[in-house]
């Protein structure tokens, strides 16, 4: 599945490789520094081991002299075995400095090799001429100013290689200190801009992720418009359907009872009565849903709650169904709360358990029992209505509060859909909770809990105590 290009993804995109191309440079520049490093380190290693070679040599013949004088002044035959060792750790250190310097400063340490073989000579000459007494004082004083001679060549010759050897590692290491210098400006010039090309890369895909985030902003708005419109058509459609049947009703009922009222019987004239009142109790029940829902989509929709008689309230809500349905169910009511009032907004109450009890009577089998059970605790009351109807399917009950929603099997019988978001608004009002239980062809259960004290008048009592607290005090 190929990836949608978008300016998001070209602007991480060229990022991501700058910053990498950026890292490359950097990483072959600090690799550059290490090798030059590690180069002069190792340079500086040769020369220490080349100058203190020489040194070696010089310190070997010193002791060297010093031990023939010791041996042929003093007799003492431990400074010749020392003279022999001295001489004899020579060669090997010519050795070694051949190794390590170049072969345009072998041609030095060569002189230098040739006056100290000179000088090893005349030492012994000095030693053979002891030995066979052919010596005289004479002889051995000539010999030693040529030796004091030669070491001054030898200790001159060798401070020029150590001197030649030093400045080269001085220049090198000024080199190395200049090279290192402008590796780390270019690395400083590439770090910062690494961090210009994340700082260019964040703006833009700011800026356009804030382009996007208004395209989408806009164009939810204009979705949010678009579906107000069609609420708005649907709602209006809604009305003037319902409110078109009954007032069918009632103008066709007026009109006969005007044309026939003289013909026809008390009976007769009874039931024409009936189906106009219907018909205006039918209108009259959607322009409260319809005004309900407004004011509380508005905000403006009040909560006045006030001490009621619960049992009183349902009893008469009952018989004034009984009477608006001719008695076409059987609503039986229950109760077995020993607090039998309540703070509530009897307005709010009225319109959801009317709206409750309406929907069991409209939904469920004429004849059919309904039940109104009121119980609660001293803390909440719970209103319970159940019937014996269609039911309610799985996918339908998540979609039921909401406005002009009505479920799939509900299509044989007339409603608008306000009836439960409705319901659902003023429940919430005060401060409750509603809930269904319902399976599809065995009937519906509604419960709804609300505080026995309303949350408004809990807050209210208690800044009234708090305030009566700081008048004792």
């Amino acid at each position: 599945m190929a990836f949608l290009k978008t300016p998001e993804r070209n602007w991480l995109a060229a990022g991501f490789g700058c910053l990498i191309a950026l890292l490359c440079i950097s990483s072959v520049i600090s690799h550059q520094n290490v090798n030059q490093i590690t180069e002069n380190t190792y340079k500086s290693q040769q020369t220490y081991e080349i100058i203190k070679g020489l040194d070696d040599v010089f310190v070997e013949m010193t002791i060297a002299e010093s031990a023939r004088r010791g041996y042929i002044y003093l007799g003492n035959g431990d400074e010749l075995t020392r003279y022999r060792s001295a001489i004899g750790k020579i060669p090997p250190k010519f050795n070694q400095l051949k190794e390590r310097l170049k072969k345009e400063e072998l041609k030095e340490l060569d002189e230098i090799e040739k006056l100290v073989s000179q000088r090893v000579k005349l030492l012994e000459r000095s030693l053979i001429l002891y030995e066979t007494k052919a010596s005289t004082v004479k002889y051995q004083e000539s010999i030693t100013n040529q030796s004091i001679a030669l070491r001054q060549q030898i200790q001159t010759a060798i401070a020029n290689l150590e001197e030649r050897q030093q400045a080269e590692l001085n220049q090198s290491i000024e080199t190395t200190k200049r090279s290192i210098h402008e590796r780390k400006a270019i690395e400083m010039q590439l770090m910062f801009s690494g961090f210009v090309v994340i700082i260019v890369c964040f703006i833009a895909l700011y800026d356009q992720i804030s382009q996007r985030q208004q395209a989408e902003t806009l164009q939810h708005k204009l979705a949010q418009q678009k579906e107000v419109s069609e609420l708005k058509l649907r709602f209006f459609s809604m009305v003037s359907h319902e409110f078109r049947t009954p007032l069918s009703i009632i103008l066709g009922s007026v009109q006969l009872m005007i044309e026939g009222n003289s013909k026809w019987g008390e009976e007769r004239r009874l039931k024409n009565l009936d189906r106009i009142q219907t018909a205006a109790m039918s209108m009259k029940q959607l322009f409260t849903d319809v005004l309900t829902l407004t004011r509380a989509e508005s905000g403006k929709l009040e909560c006045n709650p006030e001490t009621i008689d619960l049992e009183s309230f349902c009893l008469n809500l009952i018989e004034d169904l009984e009477v608006s349905t001719n008695k076409s169910h059987i609503i039986q009511f229950e109760t077995q709360d020993k607090y039998t009032y309540a703070y509530v907004d009897e307005r709010l109450l009225y319109s959801v358990l009317s709206n409750l009890l309406g929907n069991a009577i409209k939904y469920s089998p004429a004849g059919s029992k309904i039940l109104l059970k009121l119980d609660g605790t001293n803390y909440q009351i719970r209103f319970q209505i159940r019937d014996e109807g269609i039911g309610i399917s799985p996918e339908d009950q998540a979609k039921l509060f909401e406005p002009f929603y009505r479920g799939q099997n509900s299509s044989y019988a007339t409603g608008t859909g306000l009836g439960l978001a409705v319901v659902k608004r003023c429940v919430e009002l005060q401060g409750g909770t509603i809930a269904l239980e319902s399976q599809k062809d065995q009937g519906t259960i509604a419960t709804v809990h609300l505080m026995r004290q309303t949350p408004v008048l809990a807050v209210q009592r208690s800044l009234a105590k708090h305030n009566r607290s700081i008048a004792i005090n």
